[in-house]
């Protein structure tokens, strides 16, 4: 695909997918708050409710739009429709399973800097298997990400498989959701159907071995592990209309909006300690994202109306 052709693709119809990758990113930006207030919860518990409340959000989801058992059963039906979705599910299981065993076994740097080659990951599929082609300015933006990532790096050389399993299992989850031809909520939910019996046999393990703390806990955290679903379902949809819509190269570079709004809460609302060294690092993943921002306007100067 010529450079033409790709400018020419975020056109005014992908213009809404720019808005809902820029909207499922930044609700995961923001996504520590809501689990800062579940901080007393075994990590593996709030999987589990993840897993299991999800595909309660989108059966809901797909009752209350007309859609329902039937569009179901005969993805179920395809034997490749399902064994893809399958793998992705696993791909998503996967990738919160990881980034739970990071947090327990206090790797948090390294899982963050998951997050931040995840982009890059995304952006080198897209060349692989969809034969993505970038722009100069969409080099520059992703040599300066890199650079800032490579920063990072160099500041957790140990357990850097937490991070490369993370961005691998991400970036294909992204890929695989991008080329099968099913309706994103359609997929989300099948997918969260095969993710629910194991969320629910978690729970079920640890409530008949008394290790549960969910029966314990008072009124507000019971409604914030019942809201896990829909915090977690969202941004999941969100992300899969985006991909849809989306050259996988636009929805790299927009992927760095996510740990950056984790930064800005982590140093300006938790006050977590921050050296000048992560300050470059960031400020490079910054100025990648304000290189692709200027070139995404310039290709839609005229839809824009801009002088």
């Amino acid at each position: 695909m010529s450079g033409g052709a790709m400018a020419a693709h975020v056109d005014g119809h992908d213009l809404r997918g720019v808005g809902l990758a820029v909207a499922a990113y930044s609700f995961w930006g923001l996504i520590p708050v809501y689990w800062k207030h579940l901080a007393h919860v075994p990590v593996v518990e709030v999987l589990a409710h993840r897993m299991s409340w999800t595909l309660l959000f989108f059966a809901g989801l797909m009752l209350s739009r007309g859609t329902g058992l039937g569009e179901a059963r005969r993805l179920l039906s395809s034997g490749r429709a399902c064994g893809a979705l399958l793998l992705t599910a696993a791909l998503l299981g996967l990738n919160w399973s990881i980034f739970i065993y990071a947090i327990s076994a206090n790797r948090v740097l390294a899982a963050s800097l998951g997050y931040f080659i995840t982009p890059l990951v995304s952006v080198a599929l897209g060349m692989v298997f969809l034969q993505e082609r970038l722009r100069r300015a969409h080099w520059l933006a992703i040599g300066a990400a890199a650079a800032g990532v490579a920063q990072l790096a160099m500041r957790a050389p140990s357990h850097l498989w937490i991070a490369f399993a993370l961005a691998l299992s991400f970036g294909l989850y992204g890929l695989l959701r991008k080329t099968l031809t099913v309706a994103p909520l359609l997929g989300s939910t099948i997918e969260s159907l095969f993710l629910f019996p194991v969320g629910l046999c978690i729970l079920a393990f640890l409530m008949g071995t008394h290790q549960s703390v969910t029966g314990n806990g008072d009124a507000v955290s019971h409604l914030l592990l019942l809201g896990a679903g829909c915090v977690t379902g969202f941004p999941l949809l969100l992300f899969a209309k985006a991909t849809k819509r989306l050259p996988l190269y636009v929805i790299g570079i927009l992927q760095y909006l996510a740990p950056t709004g984790q930064f800005l809460l982590a140093v300006l609302v938790y006050r977590e300690d921050f050296s000048s060294a992560q300050l470059r690092s960031f400020a490079l993943v910054w100025l990648g994202l304000a290189i692709f921002t200027w070139d995404l306007v310039q290709a839609n100067r005229r839809l824009w109306r801009l002088p």
